[in-house]
């Protein structure tokens, strides 16, 4: 059962080896995004949808926790997790080739266009307290091998807004960070290569902004789980950007450690597409479009950039 050996995913903050002492149960679900791709946005789907309710009994970071963030020590995750009775839900930024895959649990990811997610990423980074993130870390797991990874990740964006999104597009140090281009679309393309295995669901974050209730529809049907109609109005207006941005001190990834976020709701920035043209003109498209040609084939690239995008230019 499953796709082999797993590549091991670390960077200062998260280490993908941290799966390797979880044992699954039948039913389990995994949240398998790229950073700023919606996966809040899934983990609420899911809990709506699992709990048929709209309020739950604690924030949604620890009922569905990120596993392989170096915020918590493993052994209390695991410990959370183990005692959890209802069905698991877990997060990771962890591409498919660095997880154990089981075909008794479905894996959940989507996509997202990467100029949007280069802008979102902007905006989180900003809104982070770092310092707060190095002592969790410490605290967590202490500082082994930290120095090391710091030394050998990029030095955070700086520039202008135009130079922050070409950094993303094209790092000094590719692969050495939670999240950039290539990153991004290696991420989504080991879901792509196995999406019509029927424990894989697929989905883009436009479709979930265009039809919430048709996606969410789709999510509980490939879940399984069944929703009465009286119950679908409720659970889709709590999943809108606008009620979710409202509850963020609950809602926002690793909300409950006080002081990571500037401004907890700030995690909740636009919820929109597009951003990208505020810092992107049409003369660099095929610059870019060159770029994601060397990181993804071209039908993954037609299926997240919507509408197409031009002709490859030169780097």
């Amino acid at each position: 059962m499953g796709l082999g050996e797993h590549v091991r995913y670390q960077t200062s903050f998260t280490d993908s080896a941290r799966w390797d002492g979880f044992v699954f149960r039948p039913g389990d679900i995994v949240i398998s995004t790229p950073a700023k791709c919606g996966t809040t946005w899934l983990q609420m789907i899911c809990a709506l949808e699992i709990f048929k309710s709209a309020t739950f009994d604690r924030p949604l970071d620890q009922i569905s926790p990120w596993l392989d963030v170096l915020l918590r020590p493993l052994t209390g995750v695991l410990a959370d997790l183990e005692a959890q009775a209802h069905r698991r839900f877990i997060k990771t930024h962890t591409p498919l080739d660095g997880l154990p895959f089981d075909d008794r649990v479905t894996y959940l990811c989507a996509s997202r266009d990467p100029r949007d997610v280069a802008m979102s990423l902007d905006s989180h980074t900003s809104n982070t307290d770092r310092a707060v993130s190095l002592a969790l870390r410490e605290d967590a797991v202490g500082a082994v091998v930290l120095d090391e990874l710091l030394a050998a990740a990029p030095s955070p964006p700086s520039g202008t807004a135009r130079e922050r999104f070409w950094s993303w597009v094209n790092p000094a140090a590719p692969g050495k960070t939670v999240s950039d281009l290539e990153i991004m679309l290696h991420h989504l393309d080991t879901f792509w290569q196995v999406r019509d295995q029927p424990n894989i669901v697929l989905l883009r974050y436009e479709d979930l902004l265009d039809d919430l209730e048709g996606q969410m529809r789709y999510i509980a049907a490939r879940l399984g789980i069944a929703i009465t109609e009286t119950a679908w109005p409720d659970l889709v207006q709590a999943a809108t950007f606008a009620v979710m941005k409202g509850r963020a001190g609950e809602l926002a990834p690793e909300a409950s450690h006080d002081g990571f976020y500037h401004d907890p709701s700030q995690f909740f920035h636009s919820g929109s597409t597009g951003q990208w043209r505020q810092v992107l003109n049409e003369e660099e498209l095929p610059r870019y479009a060159a770029r994601v040609a060397e990181c993804a084939p071209a039908d993954l690239a037609a299926w997240i950039h919507r509408p197409a995008l031009p002709a490859a230019g030169n780097l």
